[in-house]
Formats: structure tokens, C-alpha cells, sequence
């Protein structure tokens, strides 16, 4: 069976990380039987979630563990779908995984009260005589990483400014399908879904959220998502909330 590491449920999500979540919907996609261990970066091979053993190999990367699955198990993520959408999908990927999430780190660590609130409790477990220092040194390896993609480099209103184009995009392509590409989830839903939740979640506050929020297909698809792969999660669908 194919055990998958990642951070497990947190900050009002079933799984903490976008990335862990996508190769999590996508088992469930595939129909794959599977088991869940939390884990840690260092633990990986790549030094990052998730990771996966199978067979007594270990894939790292959420994009490699989709390739794997798909050379392995026979598993076509976008069945149905011509040269040019699957084209389209890899664009839409791209995009979410190397724009949106960024924006979505950007709330939850470079944010003070966001990451008092969330990422300074992965720190929880250290000694107490490094732990602060634990902590200090991953936010600011973070926020140089958010500096490095780019948007990090923008006034905070600018980069929510970037970010909502980039959401918008995605909510013109979704209209009003069930899913991205139509009627059928496609390998980028559960990308989107895993970048998307993590943004509306309503354990965090931010600017970013509140702009998200304003695109009802948007928080509709999450609640759709989150009832379709994550039934029993206790999430309180956000069109209700709202």
C-alpha cells in the first residue's frame, strides 16, 4: 500500500499543506488505496511534503507523484481531454503552484499575526532554549523565498493586486462548470482545490482572503471539492458562511 507523508489536518483544513492536499486528491482520484503518516521536510527526499513510498521507493515532489502514479498504476488525470486543454492545464498549474501559492505563503508567514497564529506552532516541540530561534530563522528563510518569487518584492497591496489576477483567471475558466476543464475532475482540480482552500480558510485573516472570497464560483468549488474528497471533514461550506 502506498503510504503518503504529510503535515496532516491544521489551520481548519484537513491537510495543511496545498501540495500535500493535491497528491492526496489525486489517490483518491485514481481510487488508489493509500495511508497517511505525518512527516516533516527533512524527512523527505527532496526536503519537502509530500513524499510517498511505494514498493520501496520513496517519490518526492506533488508533480513527480502524479507522473509516478500515472506510469505505474495506468491512471490518466486528464482523460478526455484534447493536446490543447491538457496544454491549458499544465498553464493553469504553473500558475497556481508558482503565483498563487505564493500568495497564500505570503499570508500565513510573512503576515505577524497570521504566523503567530499558525506556522510558529510547527515550533512547539523544540527545546525551549532554541525553539524561538526555530522559528525565527524559518520565517525568515520564508519570506526570502516570497522575496525570490517575486511577489514579495511588491507593496502588500500590489502583490494581493497580482494574486487576484491570477484567481480571477481561474474563476473565468471554472464559470459555472462543475469542475475546471468541465464535467469531470482533471489532475489541475486537485491543485487548484489545495491552493484555493488554503486561501479561504477561515482560520487565518487576511487581505488576500477577503479578495478570494469575493469570487463566489470560487468558494462554491471549494465547498464542492471539500464535500466530494473530504466528506468527513467537519468544513463549514463557505457559500453558507458567507
Amino acid at each position: 500500500m502506498i503510504t503518503l507523508y504529510g503535515f496532516g489536518q491544521g489551520f481548519g483544513l484537513p491537510e495543511i499543506s496545498p501540495f500535500v492536499t493535491k497528491t492526496e486528491v489525486q489517490l483518491k482520484m485514481a481510487g488508489l488505496a493509500y495511508r497517511k503518516e505525518r512527516a516533516m521536510p527533512p524527512a523527505s527526499p527532496k526536503g519537502q511534503l509530500p513524499f510517498i513510498a511505494d514498493d520501496g521507493r520513496s517519490i518526492a515532489d506533488s508533480t513527480f507523484i502524479r507522473a509516478h502514479i500515472e506510469r505505474k498504476y495506468g491512471f490518466d488525470f486528464d482523460a478526455g481531454l484534447d493536446l490543447q486543454q491538457r496544454a491549458q492545464t499544465w498553464a493553469f498549474e504553473r500558475m497556481i503552484e508558482h503565483h498563487i501559492y505564493w500568495a497564500l505563503v505570503g499570508a500565513r508567514w510573512v503576515d505577524p499575526d497570521n504566523f503567530a497564529k499558525g506556522p510558529t506552532h510547527f515550533f512547539d516541540g523544540a527545546p525551549e532554549h532554541v525553539r524561538e530561534k526555530l522559528r525565527e530563522d524559518a520565517q525568515f528563510r520564508v519570506a526570502e523565498n516570497y522575496l525570490l518569487s517575486g511577489l514579495g518584492r511588491h507593496a502588500p497591496d500590489d502583490d494581493i493586486e497580482l494574486a487576484v489576477r491570477s484567481l480571477f483567471a481561474l474563476s473565468v475558466q471554472l464559470a459555472e462548470k462543475p469542475y475546471l476543464m468541465g464535467d469531470t475532475p482533471c489532475g489541475t482540480d486537485a491543485t487548484a482545490f489545495g491552493a484555493i482552500a488554503g486561501i479561504l480558510t477561515p482560520f487565518f485573516d487576511s487581505k488576500l482572503r477577503e479578495r478570494a472570497e469575493q469570487f463566489q464560483n470560487l468558494t462554491a468549488y471549494v465547498d464542492r471539492m471539500m464535500l466530494q474528497y473530504y466528506p468527513d471533514f467537519a468544513w463549514t461550506p463557505l457559500q453558507q458562511a458567507a
